[in-house]
């Protein structure tokens, strides 16, 4: 699992994570930045805080597993997809099934703590389907479906 952990990790059973003390690190999304706090390369799942620049957009994308965050700061906008319009703001939490599929915008910005089950699916103008850092989705992640059948059956 990735992420920057103190000193402070107890037997592999608790493992302290210093923000605070982490670099902001930009995505391939223009005014987006992200520290991840957790980060399991086998399952996929994926704890971040996620800063957003005012006016800044995540481009269509489906959520594999089910997505929840928390607004700390600014609101985040469905601006495009089935719930449209829809604002979650300082102080809220959201969670999207798996499958739904949207655009969000962050009108004036916004700081979220985002929970992922399994990576999300980009579609790329070009028809291509990829991850947040432009894999391909299926090279990278296929191997998670097998996994969560396994864990459903």
């Amino acid at each position: 699992m990735d992420a920057v952990t103190s000193p402070q990790t107890a037997d592999r059973h608790s493992h302290l994570v210093q923000p605070q003390a982490m670099e902001w690190q930009k995505t391939r999304f223009p005014g987006c930045e992200a520290k991840t706090l957790l980060f399991d390369r086998d399952t996929g799942l994926m704890t971040a805080l996620m800063r957003f620049a005012p006016g800044s957009v995540l481009p269509d994308h489906e959520h594999v597993g089910i997505e929840q965050s928390y607004v700390i700061e600014g609101a985040l906008v469905d601006k495009e997809g089935p719930a449209q319009g829809i604002a979650c703001k300082a102080g809220e939490f959201i969670w999207r099934e798996a499958g739904s599929r949207h655009a969000a915008w962050c009108p004036d910005g916004a700081l979220i703590l985002a929970i992922f089950q399994v990576p999300n699916k980009f579609f790329e103008a070009d028809g291509r389907v990829v991850d947040a850092s432009g894999q391909d989705w299926d090279e990278a992640w296929g191997h998670t479906a097998a996994q969560r059948a396994r864990s459903a059956g």
